[in-house]
């Protein structure tokens, strides 16, 4: 029989879920600070510091990555639902993923202002409605269209700097990918080839960090490992074989 004046073992159930509750809204905040990492990269963006922008972009990357982790092991979905996760990951991802990259862009200067505008115009719109699509993953994880990773292509044309119409060209065909059945691969969660895939990641995030110590001044060997590497991952989908119904 419990003292009269000793804990309840009430009060410390309620301190236990009081516990799981700020550890739960925790990992909202962690993923929300995606959010501000992005203002941080938009900022460096207008002062036309490519490299640090790209920088705080690559920061938001690692919390995106991580932030499902954390989300699964304290139970947010049962200690917070309050905030829907699922909703907060889409408005950071949107974010880092396609309007800040689309500014990046803006702000290069690589070409005609009007010409850039236009660019980033055709990336925020249909981005927007790839967002909204509810059949943007596969059974087997891979992407079902292009993925809007805008960040990425961004990164890719200021380290490669092509001609106006290729960038265009590229643009529009990647914005209408995102509407298509073509397969992209999840370069974490697809089975196939997955050691290879994995160990071209690390070494295309290195080269990636290369690339931004110099400030988009990128080296030829650099810019090699970026574009073939890029390359394996836009191709790797005409290799998939799709699962056998049951």
């Amino acid at each position: 029989m419990a003292h009269e004046n000793g804990p309840s073992s009430d009060d410390g159930r309620h301190r236990g879920d009081a516990a799981h509750r700020y550890r739960a809204f925790s990992v909202h905040v962690f993923t929300a600070s995606g959010a501000a990492i992005a203002f941080l990269a938009l900022t460096a963006a207008i002062e036309q510091k490519m490299g640090l922008a790209f920088a705080w972009l690559g920061l938001a990357l690692l919390v995106d990555g991580i932030d499902g982790t954390f989300a699964r092991a304290w139970a947010v979905k049962k200690y917070a639902p309050q905030l829907s996760g699922d909703v907060l990951d889409l408005v950071v991802d949107y974010t880092t993923y396609v309007f800040v990259p689309a500014v990046i862009l803006l702000m290069s200067d690589l070409y005609p202002h009007w010409l850039l505008a236009t660019q980033g115009a055709i990336i925020v719109l249909s981005a927007a409605l790839y967002f909204a699509s509810n059949t943007m993953k596969t059974e087997d994880y891979w992407f079902r269209g292009f993925p809007a990773v805008w960040n990425l292509v961004v990164f890719l044309i200021l380290t490669f700097q092509p001609p106006a119409l290729i960038t265009t060209i590229a643009i529009i065909a990647l914005a209408l990918a995102q509407a298509s059945n073509f397969i992209f691969v999840h370069p974490v969660r697809v089975r196939m080839l997955r050691p290879l895939t994995l160990t071209l990641l690390v070494i295309w995030s290195i080269a990636g960090i290369v690339a931004i110590l110099e400030d988009m001044k990128v080296d030829p060997i650099t810019q090699w490992v970026l574009g073939l590497i890029a390359l394996y991952y836009l191709m790797l989908g005409l290799l998939r074989r799709a699962p056998k119904a049951d």
